[in-house]
């Protein structure tokens, strides 16, 4: 399994935790047991194989930051959402967007333009090219606004 497969699985368990009065511990034990993940794989390709250790441990690291972290990453979302109410905003981009947000504030150890990347390869999947584009603008606008040291100037005589 990628780390991009096991991303996008935590996405899945973010996802599912706004639907659920289940705890982020609880969602976890029920989602990441042995036989009803690779049940899943019927339905999804992406449960075919079995995270190891390492992976198992990356999902829940996502998942419960996710979950400890959900108010202020919300906020994060909405400031940046010019125009939109929180409300408006489709629960999937939300969850990919909430999972690249805490990578970003809280896992030094992932380049935040590949969280970046991550998250718009993955919300491809699932969301149509405007909420893709959206949820690019909100992560690079996030990015820039929270990071100023990552925005490199344009040499002189360049465009950006």
């Amino acid at each position: 399994m990628t780390r991009s497969s096991a991303r996008e699985i935590a996405i899945h368990c973010s996802y599912s935790l706004g639907f659920s009065t289940q705890s982020a511990d609880q969602l976890l034990q029920e989602r990441l047991e042995r036989e009803r993940f690779l049940r899943w794989s019927e339905e999804d390709e992406l449960y075919e194989e079995y995270p190891n250790e390492k992976q198992l441990q990356y999902i829940q690291s996502l998942v419960r930051g996710v979950a400890e972290h959900g108010a202020e990453l919300d906020l994060d979302i909405s400031r940046y959402a010019k125009n939109w109410a929180f409300s408006r905003i489709p629960r999937t981009a939300t969850a990919i967007m909430r999972v690249a947000m805490y990578e970003i504030l809280y896992m030094p150890e992932i380049p935040r333009k590949a969280a970046i990347n991550e998250a718009v390869e993955i919300a491809k999947k699932y969301e149509e090219e405007k909420v893709v584009s959206f949820i690019n603008g909100i992560l690079g606008a996030f990015v820039r606004d929270q990071f100023p040291e990552d925005a490199s100037p344009v040499p002189a005589g360049e465009e950006a």
